[in-house]
């Protein structure tokens, strides 16, 4: 059954209540009743009614099953008995909803994985941040360029990059926009699964082009290797097995705009409760993760496990609060707190949290975004991180949680498959000067595929020598 396509008006910043989240029935429109934060302002009220109404009479893009299948494997994650990868770019655009970009998506992953398996031997739980992953929250609702204030970019799914007027218009259009892309994206990415893409008899067929000229090429060609020999040995004793030929791949993207969200909401049949059918696994960003504000409202309802980022500056009460309002039957696989604390903050900042959720007995799977703490903008004004400090934060992270008992199980990554130069050092050891000549990003600087693949190889050493 599909929500009621009833929609009040274009203008969805609404006052905020005081009353505790869980205290009211819940619906796919009751985050109308608090503070909806980072929303864009649509000048067009009835233009953005028709897109909402659309968007309801569309079909989904994922299954209530794939969802709870995730949300499985995510308590398995918990218990330590796999490990999540999640990653993808920082803000995709309608532009790379292309064959070569999405495969080199879905390549760098798979690599990375392969790497994980490998090093940890254990299954790996992979989610790409696409498929929907086409808004992102700003510090500013506006931008000033030579003395013209225009909105912000907020991603494709609101409007465009351009700096002009008409560009930066919100078009609810781009609602429907988004979501087709999404499904372009997501049926490209099950093709190829289905079809043997991700087939463990070939990880060499994985390979990108940088592989032959990496500093790392030697230490990733002995592991595709020897995971060619172990897959042969297992089926010379067992025979051939289709669990070598597939993979599952799950998708993710931030919960932020809540007119969208709110219109994939469904029932389905047989399973009860709703489910956010657009992605398995939405999450709430630092910006909207107010306790009484709309998003920790609209995230509560849904069946779907979801991440929860958690950066400097929160108290453990504030966490243990929202934990509490998210999950308050303590389900297993249902929340995900995503820390982005930054490499100069981790020591100081994540302790705490970690002794508190412990000490409360709440079931979680602690997963390390090395990437959002760890932006700087340099002098010439382009953003841009670290790879040093990237390392760092996920480096203390493994330590702190083995100091405090706790168990890090993820990783939240913002990354490309293609061969750009927007974070500085890793391997090759990138500089300011190469940034200019490959910045293809939009929004926020990205690992490519190099350093992804370095990362991947880190925490094989950290959590595969514990």
């Amino acid at each position: 059954m599909m929500v009621d396509p009833t929609h009040t008006s274009g203008d969805i910043m609404v006052a905020a209540t005081s009353q505790a989240t869980t205290q009211h029935a819940w619906s796919p429109t009751s985050w109308r009743s608090r503070t909806a934060v980072q929303q864009p302002a649509y000048a067009d009220a009835a233009a953005l009614d028709r897109a909402v109404a659309q968007l309801h009479e569309l079909p989904p893009l994922v299954t209530s099953w794939e969802v709870l299948a995730l949300k499985r494997k995510l308590a398995e994650a918990q218990e330590g008995r796999c490990f999540l990868l999640q990653g993808g770019d920082c803000a995709e655009s309608f532009a790379d909803c292309t064959s070569p970009i999405i495969s080199n998506r879905l390549k760098v992953l798979l690599q990375m994985s392969l790497v994980l398996v490998h090093g940890l031997k254990l299954p790996v739980v992979r989610v790409g941040r696409f498929a929907g992953q086409y808004a992102k929250p700003r510090s500013a609702d506006t931008e000033t360029r030579d003395g013209v204030t225009l909105p912000c970019y907020r991603g494709d799914i609101v409007n465009a990059p351009e700096f002009t007027a008409a560009a930066r218009e919100p078009d609810p259009r781009r609602l429907i926009e988004a979501h087709s892309r999404s499904a372009l994206t997501m049926n490209f990415v099950r093709a190829l699964i289905d079809g043997g893409f991700a087939d463990l008899h070939h990880p060499e067929y994985w390979d990108l082009e940088w592989v032959r000229h990496s500093p790392l090429q030697d230490e990733y060609q002995r592991m595709v290797e020897a995971i060619g020999e172990a897959v042969r040995f297992m089926e010379t004793l067992a025979g051939e097995s289709p669990a070598y030929q597939k993979v599952d791949f799950y998708t993710s993207h931030e919960a932020l705009l809540l007119n969208y969200e709110g219109a994939v909401t469904r029932e389905v049949p047989r399973n009860p409760g709703w489910f956010n059918l657009s992605t398995h696994f939405p999450w709430i960003g630092m910006r909207t993760a107010q306790l009484d504000g709309a998003h920790v409202e609209y995230c509560r309802g849904i069946q779907n496990p979801m991440g929860l980022k958690l950066g400097p500056g929160v108290k453990p009460d504030q966490l243990l609060r929202t934990i509490d309002a998210l999950n308050p039957d303590n389900e297993p696989g249902r929340l995900t707190l995503i820390t982005r604390m930054g490499a100069a903050k981790v020591e100081a900042e994540l302790p705490p949290h970690l002794r508190a959720v412990k000490a409360e007995g709440k079931r979680v799977l602690w997963c390390c975004d090395p990437m959002h703490g760890n932006g700087e903008t340099l002098p010439s004004g382009v953003k841009t991180r670290r790879f040093e400090n990237i390392r760092a934060e996920l480096d203390h992270a493994f330590d702190i949680h083995a100091a405090c008992g706790t168990r890090l199980g993820g990783v939240h990554l913002e990354l490309t498959g293609e061969n750009v130069t927007e974070c500085l050092g890793g391997a090759r050891d990138l500089t300011e000067a190469d940034l200019a000549r490959a910045y293809k990003s939009t929004v926020d600087p990205r690992l490519n595929y190099e350093q992804s693949l370095e990362i991947a190889m880190l925490i094989v050493r950290k959590r595969g020598g514990r």
